[in-house]
């Protein structure tokens, strides 16, 4: 299986940089394009027996498009994005191949997968499976399979509560007309780790941050109980109901880490 032809879209950069090292130091030869190379998407696609999609999400249904009917039956297509539900419908819709949605659940920064978590939504497939399966976990990997749907769901809370969350925050801070360089000699420890994520969010990785947030199928009813929770919390901040207040975060401590 070390024969194979593995091929990366946008594996000059990001996700697609470190993928294509892994499958490297796995023994495997690889291939990558992006806009600034010789080799074309299409070239790729048709040299190769996996073809990987790493390119941004709001990229990535017109990529599969264009290079999925490229695909033969018995190669396999794959995606790395951050959302799986539309990338995953549009690789079995264009193409014959075997399909596989895959989301690492971390950044390109990280050196080695032991350990790590990683997403993958076998949507047509026999042949590819088994072999992916057996590459990421030889390398220590925790695979969780689920369906795209699922997936999304779990997203919306964990990647998209999450930059909402932190966005807010630096939007409060920009409004409030105050750098975080003022804010240092007063910060804490948990407030440096939070303005981290406020940082990475908005700088270098706004547009992911962005497509993040808007492009998941599921983020609008969390926008919703975002919104009713502040309010909650508003009304009760301004009363000065500290009882009110101690009431409401041991009701869903409780509901998130219940007792025994």
């Amino acid at each position: 299986m070390k024969q194979i032809r593995i091929g990366v879209i946008g594996g000059t950069r990001g996700m697609g940089r470190w993928f294509a090292g892994f499958l490297g130091k796995q023994g495997f030869t690889v291939a990558v394009c992006d806009e600034k190379t010789k080799l074309t998407p299409a070239g790729l696609a048709g040299a190769c027996d996996v073809v990987v999609v790493s390119v941004p999400i709001g990229k990535t249904v017109g990529i599969i498009e264009a290079i999925g009917p490229l695909l033969h039956q018995e190669s396999l297509l794959m995606d790395l994005t951050s959302l799986k539900t539309a990338p995953v419908e549009a690789m079995l819709k264009c193409s014959r191949s075997e399909v596989i949605g895959c989301h690492p659940l971390f950044g390109p920064q990280v050196r080695s997968v032991r350990g790590r978590h990683i997403v993958l939504c076998p949507a047509r497939t026999r042949r590819w499976l088994p072999w992916l399966r057996s590459v990421l976990q030889a390398a220590g990997a925790r695979i969780v399979e689920t369906t795209p749907e699922e997936h999304d769901r779990r997203m919306a809370l964990v990647q998209g509560l999450n930059h909402l969350n932190s966005l807010l925050m630096g939007m409060v801070l920009s409004e409030a007309g105050v750098r975080p360089a003022e804010l240092s000699p007063f910060s804490t420890p948990a407030f440096d780790e939070k303005m981290k994520l406020v940082k990475k969010i908005l700088r270098p990785h706004v547009r992911l941050s962005a497509e993040i947030m808007v492009l998941n199928p599921d983020i609008d009813p969390i926008l919703d109980r975002y919104e009713e929770m502040l309010s909650e919390l508003k009304i009760l901040v301004r009363k000065k109901d500290t009882d009110g207040l101690i009431a409401l975060m041991e009701h869903h401590a409780d509901r998130l880490w219940p007792a025994g």
